[in-house]
């Protein structure tokens, strides 16, 4: 791979770890790379110069080492497999480039290494929704947002998976130079010119937690959904206390049994959405979520979209 930087322009260094995700890869390459003369310049290093696995294509010949960073304007650390922390190179390249005030970026899993380096502490942070809890267990000073496409904290900015990597390096070009660079890139890319952080991630609702001790309460209420559930019920069917219950819960889900209920009626309703078979009012009765209006409120609160637009992302 050749030397792209150049001159006074913007100098992005995107860093591959071990079994980088091809597309995580591709996009900052794709968006940055491809300025014959314009304000940004791209090389990619990674901790050991040589072959890097690629996940999802053929291994990729790297160059440069993490000394790279040292001239970097911008990092972007593309998602990788199984994420864990990587090596104490990695991180104290990154650290080292974020204390000399580089900009610092990541694409689904490459959170992982940012939060590894430390500098997620005390920021909110983005990561593909799948696995953020692991994100957040691992990493107890991040505040984790699963929802968000991306989330810029000024100096630090992640985002979801695979194509919120783009929305989030066009919001940074957007950032740098205005909309008008923004889009007319977008345009190059037949991308969406805008979409902000704080659109949602449309991830996957728990359902019924794999183990469980009590799989027949969960799927018993999964089957009555469309009922006015309580807890009081709930632990009636179960033959527990109120007070079990709630542990029970917490044990087999993390959340409390009405949030659970919650999550599994939101779930049921966004695959009776995609299925376009059924009206906002039919979808509200089956899942148990009380009149039209106060669906629509309930949907758009926790999944970031009106029910419609919902439906159309989907159906088109």
């Amino acid at each position: 791979m050749t030397d792209r930087a150049s001159g006074g322009a913007h100098h992005v260094v995107v860093v591959a770890l071990e079994n980088v995700l091809a597309l995580d890869l591709g996009i900052p390459w794709q968006i940055f790379g491809s300025w014959p003369d314009g304000p940004y310049t791209l090389s990619v290093c990674t901790d050991r110069p040589g072959p890097v696995q690629v996940h999802g294509g053929p291994a990729l010949s790297v160059e440069y080492g993490l000394d790279r960073l040292a001239s970097a304007d911008t990092v972007i650390v593309p998602g990788y497999l199984d994420p864990a922390a990587p090596g104490a190179e990695v991180t104290a390249a990154l650290a080292a480039a974020a204390a000399r005030g580089a900009r610092i970026a990541s694409i689904c899993t490459g959170a992982f290494a940012l939060a590894a380096a430390g500098l997620l502490d005390g920021r909110r942070a983005t990561t593909h929704w799948l696995y953020a809890r692991a994100l957040a267990r691992q990493y107890p000073k991040v505040t984790v947002v699963p929802e968000d496409l991306y989330i810029d904290e000024g100096q630090v900015l992640t985002s979801g998976g695979v194509s919120s990597g783009l929305d989030l390096c066009l919001h940074l070009i957007r950032r740098d130079h205005g909309p008008h660079l923004a889009n007319r890139q977008a345009r190059m890319l037949v991308a969406a010119p805008h979409r902000t952080g704080g659109q949602a991630q449309f991830i996957d609702l728990p359902v019924r937690p794999e183990p469980s001790a009590s799989p027949a309460l969960y799927d018993w209420a999964l089957r009555n959904l469309h009922q006015p559930l309580t807890v009081d019920q709930l632990a009636r069917r179960a033959g527990m206390s109120r007070r079990t219950l709630i542990r029970r819960f917490h044990a087999d889900t993390g959340l409390p049994p009405m949030r659970w209920l919650l999550d599994a009626r939101l779930a049921r309703a966004r695959e009776l959405l995609e299925s376009g078979d059924f009206t906002v009012e039919a979808v509200a009765r089956r899942c148990g979520l009380g009149t039209p209006a106060n669906f629509r409120t309930q949907f758009k609160t926790h999944v970031g979209v009106p029910p419609s637009v919902y439906r159309a992302t989907f159906l088109g």
